[in-house]
């Protein structure tokens, strides 16, 4: 059931990004989290939806197909994008532009929260492009969500690849509407996104400059990454946190097992655990409890503090308490006393859904447990019925491999030590994704900045007075760093 977790997380943590101000969401990145609020908008300017005169809100005619020159491919759509004048300093002394490259989602659930790009914009008086990837938000290929999402061949120009021609389109665009040719461009991102920042660097040097890649997982793929390190730092949180918390979990897998097996078991269960509905299997259980604890981990921060707050309430009910209601403790002061709603998908793909798409075709990223290795029953990654489901809910193959052959993960140190620089890699280790990242310095302007406490993307959240020092460190090593890139600029010579 590895494939059904590694989507069914993805999509439970929409609810806490709809709350929390990050870059993407769960342990499959994420999903269209503010899409359904958003309708396709044909005219240039979106003033609806431009709440704020800080930004304006646009569409690109943007090509359906960079890479063929079929009838088909010169097909356009309306593509997404904003921008934020609010501390730029013109053109005159070449001020950057920051392009926060969308992922995911809509691209105003990122805009109408004021994050670190803020700060890097009003440090370095830049400008805000916001770029939304194609296929989420409003920017559908073929006139709708519903037409682009249609089938395979509609799918079928939804990739990373396309993407980054969408972005250095828009980006010339900009540049040359606004006279800014001269100015430099540093792509920000986060997860997915931040994937893409650092591949807009590798892929357009000459567009961009530079690239700030927060919490971007670009080795967790086939041969590169274990498969199991996403859980094992999930562990590590729990363990550090708590012994008695993490011993607890583990414990109660088996107990599942057991009370399941039982006639009423199910029933049982379903009390036990407060579930709106009834149970069908308790797999369905174990598969959202992980999620839940994968959600906890990847999301846990100075101000959250999601897991000392389910341990705290596991190791208060006793140590004579009955596991199953230990656990059921720890989830309601995290999630509240409300029923748990449990999802239930046996194949976990849906044909309407972006990143299930993504996954189904490029970005395989493998994700399974071991025996033993981390708080979860063992359940390995398995390629073969991956590949079954996305034929049987797409009609497609995954191409497993691809993405390191197409950006090098394969001997990325070599890689980025011979065709990169001015990339920051930021992690926080307590990040589960991080066991997917750059975490070593390649040369001095490819650098990785991590902090040992931090979670997913916690550098792109709203700068507060409260954040603690380490947190500040990483984000003015990250503002130093870009600082360093842009004194070093020299406006290209047209010739």
């Amino acid at each position: 059931m590895a494939q059904f977790h590694y989507v069914f997380l993805f999509k439970l943590s929409l609810i806490i990004m709809i709350l929390l101000r990050t870059c993407v969401n769960g342990k499959r990145f994420g999903t269209t989290k503010l899409g359904s609020k958003f309708t396709f908008v044909p005219t240039n300017v979106d003033v609806e939806n431009a709440k704020s005169k800080e930004y304006e809100v646009y569409n690109y005619t943007q090509t359906l197909d960079h890479f063929n020159f079929k009838s088909e491919s010169y097909t356009t759509f309306q593509q997404r994008y904003v921008l934020n004048r609010k501390y730029w300093g013109g053109t005159a002394k070449s001020f950057p532009i920051f392009v926060y490259t969308g992922a995911e989602s809509s691209i105003m659930g990122v805009v109408e929260y004021n994050g670190f790009e803020m700060t890097l914009a009003s440090q370095f008086k830049g400008l805000l492009v916001y770029i939304e990837h194609r296929y989420y938000g409003t920017s559908m290929p073929f006139g709708s969500y519903e037409e682009a999402y249609k089938n395979a061949n509609t799918l079928g120009f939804f990739t990373s690849e396309q993407a980054l021609a969408d972005y250095a389109q828009i980006t010339l665009h900009v540049k040359n509407n606004l006279s800014a040719k001269d100015c430099p461009v540093i792509a920000i991102g986060g997860s997915y996104g931040g994937m893409l920042a650092s591949w807009f660097r590798l892929k357009y040097p000459h567009i961009v400059y530079g690239a700030l890649a927060s919490s971007a997982p670009i080795l967790y793929f086939l041969g590169l990454t274990p498969e199991n390190g996403y859980a094992v730092v999930v562990s590590n949180n729990f363990n550090s946190t708590s012994t008695s918390c993490y011993n607890t979990i583990r414990e109660s897998w088996f107990e599942i097992d057991r009370v399941a097996a039982q006639s009423n078991g199910l029933s049982t269960l379903s009390q036990t655990f407060n579930t709106c509905l009834p149970l069908n299997t308790s797999q369905d259980l174990k598969d959202n409890m992980e999620g839940w604890y994968d959600a906890m981990a990847q999301y846990d921060n100075p101000r959250a503090k999601y897991i000392p707050t389910f341990c705290n309430a596991t190791d208060r009910a006793g140590a004579t308490t009955y596991v199953l209601d230990k656990i059921m403790a720890g989830f309601s002061a995290v999630y509240g006393k409300e029923c748990n709603d449990i999802s239930q998908n046996d194949l976990g793909f849906d044909k309407y859904f972006g990143w299930d798409w993504q996954s189904c075709t490029e970005m395989v990223m493998p994700m399974g447990n071991g025996q033993n290795d981390t708080m979860f029953q063992a359940d390995p990654f398995d390629l073969e019925k991956y590949t079954k489901d996305c034929k049987k809910v797409f009609g497609v193959t995954p191409r497993p491999y691809w993405i390191p052959i197409q950006f090098g993960g394969y001997g990325i140190k070599t890689v980025l030590e011979k065709f990169a620089s001015n990339i920051i890699f930021s992690n926080g280790l307590r990040d589960p994704y991080s066991s997917g990242g750059v975490l070593q310095d390649i040369s001095d302007s490819v650098v990785a900045l991590y902090t040992e406490e931090g979670h997913h993307c916690l550098d792109l959240y709203t700068p507060n007075d409260t954040d603690p020092d380490w947190l500040k460190a990483q984000r003015n090593a990250e503002i130093n760093m870009i600082e360093g890139w842009l004194s070093e600029y020299k406006i290209p010579n047209a010739n």
